[in-house]
């Protein structure tokens, strides 16, 4: 299966059996990012969590009594 990078352009191929080909297939929304974008993204964010002035926004834990 052919699958493009949505930040570079990249063009590269993963196997049919593959579970991303797979997830790609089924469910058309999620997006490919390859493996060098990536690491990028993941560097970047830990140079900026290493900062202090970086949040992540997670949903708020809702005490459930039941």
């Amino acid at each position: 299966m052919k699958v493009k990078c949505s930040l570079c352009d990249k063009v590269e191929t993963l196997d049919n059996q593959d579970p991303t080909a797979k997830k790609l297939r089924n469910r058309p929304i999620h997006t490919y990012m390859c493996s060098d974008c990536h690491e990028r993204i993941k560097l970047r964010t830990e140079e900026r969590h290493a900062t202090g002035n970086f949040s992540l926004y997670r949903g708020r834990a809702e005490n459930d009594d039941w």
